[in-house]
């Protein structure tokens, strides 16, 4: 009951919010909403599937601009325009991860992170579409709480399909590929086709937040809209909060947005060392991440591919069927 209890009281908070709070406060609860997205969106590819990427933030600046150029010349409404950014993402990485995911370890790491750099430097000399340099400007944006909500179904929607990979087979099978992806293939995973499928599920979600960041801040440039900070604050969210959790990915994007305001208003000179000596002791003194030690006090209930993992380490393992 006690549970039940705090989740109907945060589900109620967050309903609450665009009633009484005001512009600068939705600003930072969008911003957190966003961070927690691409932290849930690279959680399926680097989480689960063990494959460490730098470059999704490729996807989220295609999003960013598939949105802004359907709404200023095309007069696309911006939720269609968002969604069009994620179709668009997701198609590109079907060709992109099927070349990219056959590399592994820092390789694909690296790759993606080149990959990143590169649609930076096509943002800046396809001037016909994106205006290079000087960027692409929308309408402003007087009311914020659409945009909010926007933001918050995205990050429903990803808790969601993360507690389905943590009870599904197919969950099982990108864990498998994490752990050992050779021993998977061998006992019959298509590890190809489910590599693709989590680099595309994880490429559509950030080029729906890269949409709906168009909009908010309402001007698109290659310099914001393919960051590595923006990467990088995803993949630091994630590993404070816990990867290849179902919650990991929500704890560590709230408490390092609202760490990292709270550090800028009270220490504006200092807030980025300070910032990064607190991340730097939290992955020393907690590898496993927030969830975990949430979950050791029994503040969070254990998931399934946990319990799987669990398992796993103290039975010994049958042999398998000829």
């Amino acid at each position: 009951m006690p549970r039940a209890l705090l989740v109907g009281l945060v589900l109620g908070g967050v309903g609450a919010v665009p009633l009484v709070a005001n512009n600068y406060v939705l600003s930072v609860l969008i911003s957190l909403a966003m961070f927690t997205g691409l932290a849930y969106a690279w959680n399926i590819i680097s989480g689960y599937t063990g494959y460490l990427s730098f470059g999704q933030v490729t996807f989220f600046g295609v999003g960013a601009y598939t949105a802004a150029v359907l709404i200023i010349k095309l007069h696309v409404a911006w939720p269609l325009a968002s969604l069009a950014g994620g179709v668009l993402a997701a198609l590109l990485s079907v060709p992109l991860g099927w070349i990219m995911l056959r590399l592994r370890g820092p390789y694909f790491a690296i790759g993606m992170l080149g990959l990143s750099r590169i649609a930076e430097r096509i943002a800046f000399a396809w001037e016909p579409v994106t205006d290079g340099g000087r960027g692409l400007y929308l309408p402003a944006v007087l009311d914020l709480r659409a945009v909010y909500w926007a933001m918050v179904l995205v990050v429903a929607a990803l808790v969601g399909i993360t507690s389905f990979l943590d009870n599904s087979r197919f969950g099982l099978r990108l864990l498998a590929i994490r752990e050992d992806e050779g021993g998977a293939d061998n006992l019959g995973v298509n590890t190809t086709l489910a590599k693709l499928q989590a680099f595309v599920l994880s490429a559509f979600f950030p080029g729906v937040l890269g949409g709906i960041y168009a909009w908010h801040v309402s001007y698109v440039d290659p310099v914001t809209a393919f960051a590595t900070q923006v990467d990088l604050t995803a993949v630091v969210a994630v590993l404070l909060g816990g990867a290849g959790t179902v919650w990991g990915p929500l704890i560590g994007g709230v408490t390092l947005s609202l760490l990292a305001e709270f550090l800028w208003a009270r220490f504006p000179f200092i807030h980025t060392a300070l910032f990064g000596a607190l991340v730097v002791a939290t992955v020393l003194f907690l590898p496993k991440g927030l969830a975990d030690a949430f979950r050791r006090r029994g503040w969070l209930a254990p998931g399934r591919a946990f319990l799987r993992r669990l398992a796993a380490r103290q039975a010994p393992l049958e042999a398998a069927p000829e």
